[in-house]
């Protein structure tokens, strides 16, 4: 997938919002946390996952997927190398790197 297609997908969830973030584009639920960024350049985007669900998507076969390399990685921050991955697997990794963000700010 390009890049302006996961800026599209990112988007595409209700209450989500832009925003800069270093050499990155932010997306994060309104009045929330980020949950993803984007950096064209690089065609990468990096996600906000449960420990489990890093896990999971980074045994995706081609090495596409992996945890961020220092600390944000250990707190869940995982790399997605947006042009060896279908965009039905990102998809199914925005929402719950999305769905984690509305649950841990209800408690």
């Amino acid at each position: 997938m390009t890049p302006e297609q996961f800026h599209d997908m990112a988007l595409s969830f209700p209450n989500t919002e832009k925003a800069p973030h270093f050499d990155r584009t932010a997306f994060k639920v309104i009045n929330k946390r980020i949950f993803a960024t984007l950096h064209t350049p690089s065609k990468s985007a990096n996600l906000k996952l449960t420990e489990v669900d890093q896990s999971v998507f980074s045994n995706y076969e081609n090495g596409a997927i992996y945890p961020v390399p220092n600390k944000w990685g250990l707190q869940g921050w995982t790399t997605f190398e947006l042009d060896k991955i279908p965009k039905e697997l990102m998809l199914d990794a925005l929402d719950c790197a999305y769905k984690d963000v509305l649950k841990s700010r209800k408690k």
